[in-house]
């Protein structure tokens, strides 16, 4: 069962004002998400409900799990000194 990739209107914004070839490489990890959207390194954040953050670099990917619906929807990308600020 493969899971669908949906990025939040800002998580769309934030992962257009990266470089390219950054973007590509936060596109591929994506992508691996929909056959395990649980890998290995994944972390359930404290304090919130329902979120996980996986790592690309120095960039970080947080999004919600939807198993019932096979959805995966991210909500934030962004640099690891950046991204975990409201």
């Amino acid at each position: 069962m493969a899971y669908s990739i949906l990025l939040a209107p800002p998580a769309e914004r934030q992962l257009k004002t990266l470089a390219q070839p950054v973007q590509k490489r936060i596109v591929k990890r994506l992508r691996t998400l929909r056959d395990n959207p649980r890998p290995q390194g994944v972390k359930k954040l404290a304090g919130e409900e329902d979120l996980y953050r996986i790592r690309e670099g120095d960039y970080r990917i947080i999004y919600t799990i939807r198993d019932k619906e096979l959805i995966v929807l991210v909500v934030k990308i962004g640099n690891r000194k950046d991204v975990y600020r409201a």
